[in-house]
Order: C-alpha cells, then sequence, then structure tokens
C-alpha cells in the first residue's frame, strides 16, 4: 500500500526525524492561508502515489500566499501518470548546500531490509544505480539485531566527511530503520536528505509503501489507505478479496491458486503472448469473485482476449462456470473468452458453459496458446 508524501512525513516525525513542517490543503483558498500561517517562501506539493511530480508541474515554489494560491489553482485537478491530484502539501521551502539519498527496502535475496544511502540525492535512485554505482553504499541489516551503532555510522560516512553531519545522520539512520519496522514498510525513503547551510541535516521529502501483509496489525497505519488515490481495480480487487497486479500485456488472465498463475503467464509468454494481469481468485467457490474478477479485467482497455485456467480443488468448476456466465448478463463483455476448467465438478461446469454458448477445454496449452493467437489478430 503506497501513501502520500504528507502521511510519510507523519510517521517519519513519529520516530524523530526532523521534518520540516508542513500541512494538506485541498482548495488553493487553503493553500494560501497555510502559506500565510507558514511564513515566507514556501513549496507547494502534489500529492499523489507516484514519482516525477516535478517534472509534471506539480511542484512550485511560491514566495507569496497570493503565489502559493496560483499554484495550487493549477496543480489542484492536474493528472499526472493517469492520477488525479487532489491534495497539495504546503511546506517551508528550504535552503539547501547539499543533498543526499537514504532508503531502507526488502531486499528479497537475503530475505532482509537493507539500507541504500548515496551522497547523490534528488534524483532517482535508479538513474544513479545505473550512471554510477560506485555513489551507493549498501548495507544489509541482520532483523535480529537491527541496524547496530556501528552500521548506521558506517552508512553516515560514506555521505559526509564533517563529523558534525555524520553524527546526525548516522542519528536519521537509525530513526528511519525505526519508522520502517514499526510501520510494516517494503520501502522509507528520503530523497533528499539535505544540509542546510547552516550544518543542519533534514529529510525534506518521505516516501513510505506498506506491506499489505502488515495491515492487519497496524490499523492506524491501514487509515492512511486513499482509496480515490488509487487505480479502481486495485480496490475492487481488494474489496473481492482477490490478488491482482496490473501488468502491461493484452491477456487477461484469471487463475485460481498462484502457482497456477504465475505458469498461466510463464506459459502467456512461452506463446508469444504479454499478459495483461496476474489475478488470483483463489479457493473460494463464489460465483462473485469471478463477476469481480472478469470486472477487474473487461476494464483494462488494453486486454485483447480473456484466458480463464481453473485447475479444480477446492475451487469448484461449476460455480466458476456460473460466475462467467453471470459475468456475461451484468458486464458488455467484448474480448473472446478462452476457458479451460478440470478437476472438481468440471462436466457440470462444461454443461453449464455449453448452455449458455461457451465451450471449455482440459488442455493448458491449448487455451494459453489459442488466448494469445486471438489477442494478436484482435
Amino acid at each position: 500500500m503506497d501513501i502520500h508524501e504528507y502521511q510519510a512525513k507523519e510517521l517519519f516525525r513519529a520516530a524523530g526525524l526532523p521534518v520540516p513542517p508542513d500541512e494538506v490543503a485541498t482548495t488553493a483558498e487553503e493553500a494560501e492561508a497555510i502559506a500565510r500561517r507558514l511564513g515566507g517562501t514556501v513549496v507547494v506539493k502534489a500529492q499523489v502515489h507516484t514519482g516525477g511530480r516535478g517534472k509534471a508541474g506539480g511542484v512550485k515554489l511560491a514566495s507569496t500566499p497570493a503565489e502559493a494560491k496560483e499554484h495550487a489553482s493549477r496543480i489542484l485537478g492536474m493528472t499526472i501518470k493517469d492520477l488525479t491530484v487532489q491534495k497539495v502539501l504546503v511546506t517551508p521551502a528550504e535552503d539547501i548546500a547539499n543533498e543526499a539519498y537514504v532508503g531502507v527496502l526488502i531486499d528479497r535475496s537475503s530475505q532482509a531490509p537493507m539500507f541504500m544511502v548515496s551522497p547523490e540525492g534528488g534524483v532517482d535512485i535508479e538513474e544513479v544505480a545505473e550512471t554510477n554505482p560506485e555513489a551507493i553504499r549498501k548495507l544489509r541489516v541482520d532483523p535480529r539485531y537491527g541496524l547496530l551503532p556501528h552500521q548506521a555510522l558506517w552508512l553516515a560516512d560514506f555521505l559526509y566527511e564533517d563529523p558534525s553531519l555524520v553524527k546526525q545522520a548516522s542519528k536519521m539512520m537509525t530513526q528511519l530503520y525505526q519508522a520502517f519496522r514499526s510501520n510494516g514498510c517494503s520501502l522509507a525513503e528520503i530523497n533528499p536528505l539535505i544540509v542546510t547551510p547552516g550544518g543542519e541535516v533534514k529529510a525534506i521529502d518521505a516516501k513510505v509503501s506498506i506491506d499489505e501483509n502488515e495491515l492487519h496489525r497496524l490499523p492506524a497505519v491501514e487509515a492512511y489507505r486513499d482509496t480515490d488515490a488509487e487505480p479502481w481495480a486495485e480496490t475492487r480487487a481488494r474489496e473481492a478479496s482477490l490478488s491482482f497486479v496490473k501488468l502491461e500485456g493484452d491477456v487477461g488472465c484469471c487463475v485460481n491458486g498462484a502457482g497456477l498463475a504465475m505458469a498461466t503467464m510463464d506459459l502467456v509468454k512461452y506463446y508469444g503472448g504479454e499478459p495483461a494481469n496476474f489475478l488470483d481468485i483463489g479457493g473460494s467457490s463464489n460465483p462473485d469473485k469471478v463477476v469481480a474478477a472478469l470486472e477487474i479485467i473487461t476494464g483494462d482497455p488494453n486486454v485483447k482476449a480473456i484466458l480463464f485456467n481453473i485447475f479444480g480443488g477446492i475451487t469448484r468448476c461449476d460455480d466458476v462456470a456460473n460466475g462467467i456466465v453471470e459475468a456475461t448478463k451484468r458486464i458488455d463483455i467484448k474480448p473472446p473468452i478462452v476457458i479451460r476448467l478440470t478437476g472438481t465438478n468440471d462436466k457440470e461446469a462444461l454443461e453449464i458453459l455449453e448452455a449458455a454458448g461457451f465451450s471449455a477445454d482440459t488442455s493448458m496449452d491449448r487455451v494459453v496458446e489459442r488466448a494469445v493467437e486471438l489477442a494478436a489478430s484482435a
């Protein structure tokens, strides 16, 4: 789950990180009033769950409250990477002598948190990794012991030579790790971490992603979810208890079981196609989940063919068949549907589908190959 910058900063402040004050506005008039309260030059920043806000015109300096109002009126309602800006963050502008990058993420290979720090802040860390990998220092943290003091100093020493800055930054490394662990984060990032002309180290930006699996124990973090700022398909999938990930292909996949879903996507690519999604309806025998799955798949304009691959165990094939038939009554489904059903109650499922004018196969290879062909010819 992604959260907004202003929410991430709240988590950072709670961990003791030095974060400048800020307020959120939903109207240009509110932004003007906030700028007047804060005084001096402020920054007006679009609040959307994506990067590239500055390049899109979503981050502006304002030297007066009237200018803040003008910038906010332009930013509110604008679209950045298909997301509509509904809130802006107003925060004091900082004089910057130096910019660095600090982030913590989950390293899947070691199954542990990993720090990444770089003295080249203010740009995407991916860009730094590609153009100047020597400018990044990495540290995997043993979750049994957490970030130890000498490790925090080792990271901070890579960013600064001044002992005062190293001391400040090393404390912030520990605080960032605390925020990362206590809030179930999969990513916690400060970019840029700045040094002011007066020698203060501050976090003036914040990016946080939360592991969805942690939310059951973190109701306060769950409350940060902004459904208006996330794609409709993700909201619908969560409401229907579906595992869904949007991809860039044109073969919409509806499968039961994560392993079979991964194998299905691999097979789509093997036959020259590209999956449009990962969608696992799980082991439930609820036709409504199939209806929800088809609503999500057909909501993607890139989908040219729909592939059902159901291996009935706990999931009953006849319930899936009923879900497909019910969905066609509720939704105008234009892409062709290719169906593989085998397992529990597959004979009953075939009868249901045939009565509704559908056919199904038992061969996984044949249906995948057919779906790829239909998508390619659409």
